[in-house]
Formats: structure tokens, C-alpha cells, sequence
């Protein structure tokens, strides 16, 4: 069986190579210059380039690049699996779901699973590492697919951003919000909600998101203590760091994973994003 997952997951490529998941990767645009994520382009570079003026821009995997992985794999005749960046964030999925039903066509067996996560950065990340492990196990793609859906219908997404004016280049918050939150020091509390980015709270400096994020954990997530948390940041490591404290002295996870957040997301995001990764409660 073959996993396959994007850039928008925000995993090292060293975490493709050493698990054998085939990357898909997502594009960036600098300059006119266009790049694979992950392949030809960090998002060091990235928040650098933000940093002295640039605006990058993304796109979706190509519909060529997607026929192409699904031909190689009908050719193989594996299963395959790939766990996709939110449809809401990213046309990836749609694409992805157009090429399959192309080889289809040719090949009517061919057995590929295609699973809109509705989740973002480690969020996304945090769901492609279970389905190694559940592959690595031995189990079955149905069975991995069943319990992957059901991990990333509880996949919580909290985070907050440095510079508003960032969401606002790219359509996720109003101009007057970020011009008006700038001048405040408004910083927002956003999270992922059926796979859409929604503000739910403004807070007057990030000591205060922060202490709210630990309290919105409280009351969302699901025995902590046995979680595998993840945090992700936009090139401020320092300031990661100092979250995944808070949380340890709180809340005492099994693990914590930090991780820069990827070209794609902190293109839009921009430098100083914090978000913070974990499963609600069961229904």
C-alpha cells in the first residue's frame, strides 16, 4: 500500500523519505519564480522573503503532476491512499478526485483512496503520521481509511498570527480587521472549522491568546495527557518553545512535535504564527 500526502501537511521531507510516503507537493511563487514546496523551496526562505517585502503566492498541485502519481500507481497495482489538504483551503482535492476518476477509465480496478482531511499544517501532519503507523502495523486501507476519517473529523485547530495584514492579503480577514487589529495590538484566536479558517476571539496581546489557547484545550480536548500534541510556528522557534512549556507544565502530553509551518500555509499565515494541534473529545 502507497500514502501519499501533500505539502500542506507542513512534514520535513526527511519524514517522506524515511517512510516511504510519496510527497505531493504544492507550489509557491516568488518573483515571477514558481517552486515545489518541500522540494526546491523551505518555508525559511519563504518568511525571509515576506520579511523584505515579498508577497508569495500558492497554488494546488498541478492536475498533470496528480494523473501522473495515479497513473504510477495504477501501473503498480497497489493500493493507495492519500490524505489531502482541506478542499476549503486548497483545490488539491478536487483535482486530485478528477484525476482518479480519469485512470479510473483506463483501469477500472484501480484502488485509490482519496481523503479530504479538512485539516491544515500538523493538524494534516498529525493524521499522515497515524496512517504510517497503522500501515506499519499491518492494517488493512479500509481500516486505516475508517480510523483516519474518524481522527480528522476531532482534529483541533487553534492558532494566532503576528500581522493580520497577512490574512488579509489573502482573503482570510477583513483589511479593516487587520488594519484596526495593527493599530491595537489585537492579536486573533482563529481555528479550523469543516475545514474553513474562522476567528472566534480577539485578544490584546499574545500572552493572553496563549493563555486562552491552554484553556480552550481544557475544555475541547480529549484526555491530553495521552495525546501526542503538535505545535507549529512560523520562524519563531523561540516563542514555539515557550507554548509547548505551558502546555507540558498543564497539561503533561505524551509527546509534543514542533515544527516550522510550511511554504504553502506560511505564505498566508506570515512569520510569528503559532498554531497549536490536538483531537477534541469523543461525540
Amino acid at each position: 500500500m502507497r500514502i501519499f500526502a501533500d505539502s500542506g501537511s507542513d512534514l520535513p521531507k526527511s519524514f517522506f523519505d524515511e517512510n516511504d510516503v510519496t510527497l505531493i507537493p504544492l507550489s509557491v511563487l516568488i518573483d515571477d519564480k514558481e517552486y515545489d514546496d518541500v522540494i526546491e523551496i523551505d518555508s525559511k526562505e519563504v518568511f525571509d522573503a515576506i520579511r523584505n517585502g515579498k508577497h508569495p503566492k500558492t497554488s494546488q498541485a498541478s492536475p498533470e503532476a496528480l494523473l501522473s502519481f495515479w497513473k504510477d500507481l495504477s501501473k503498480s497495482d497497489e493500493e493507495g491512499l492519500y490524505i489531502a489538504f482541506s478542499s476549503e483551503l486548497s483545490g488539491t482535492y478536487n483535482t486530485a478526485v478528477m484525476m482518479k476518476d480519469q485512470v479510473k477509465e483506463w483501469n477500472p480496478n484501480f484502488n485509490l483512496i482519496i481523503i479530504d482531511s479538512r485539516c491544515a499544517s500538523l493538524g494534516h501532519g498529525l493524521l499522515v503520521k497515524e496512517a504510517v503507523r497503522l500501515r506499519d502495523a499491518g492494517d488493512d486501507i479500509r481500516t486505516i481509511e475508517r480510523k483516519i476519517r474518524s481522527m480528522a473529523a476531532r482534529m483541533e485547530h487553534l492558532f494566532t498570527v503576528e500581522d493580520l495584514d497577512y490574512l488579509a492579503k489573502g482573503g482570510r480577514v477583513s483589511r479593516t480587521s487587520a488594519f484596526i487589529g495593527g493599530l491595537l495590538n489585537i492579536k486573533p484566536l482563529l481555528h479550523v472549522e469543516s475545514g474553513k479558517l474562522v476567528p472566534i476571539e480577539k485578544h490584546r496581546g499574545r500572552k493572553k491568546v496563549f493563555r486562552r489557547i491552554l484553556e480552550l484545550m481544557e475544555e475541547r480536548g480529549n484526555e491530553l495527557s495521552e495525546q501526542t500534541i503538535a505545535i507549529s510556528h512560523g520562524d519563531d522557534e523561540a516563542t514555539a518553545l515557550e507554548v509547548k512549556a505551558m502546555i507540558e507544565e498543564k497539561f503533561k502530553p505524551k509527546n509534543i512535535e514542533v515544527q516550522m509551518i510550511g511554504s504553502v500555509i506560511g505564505s498566508h499565515a506570515g512569520p510569528g504564527t503559532i498554531a497549536v494541534f490536538f483531537l477534541s473529545k469523543l461525540n
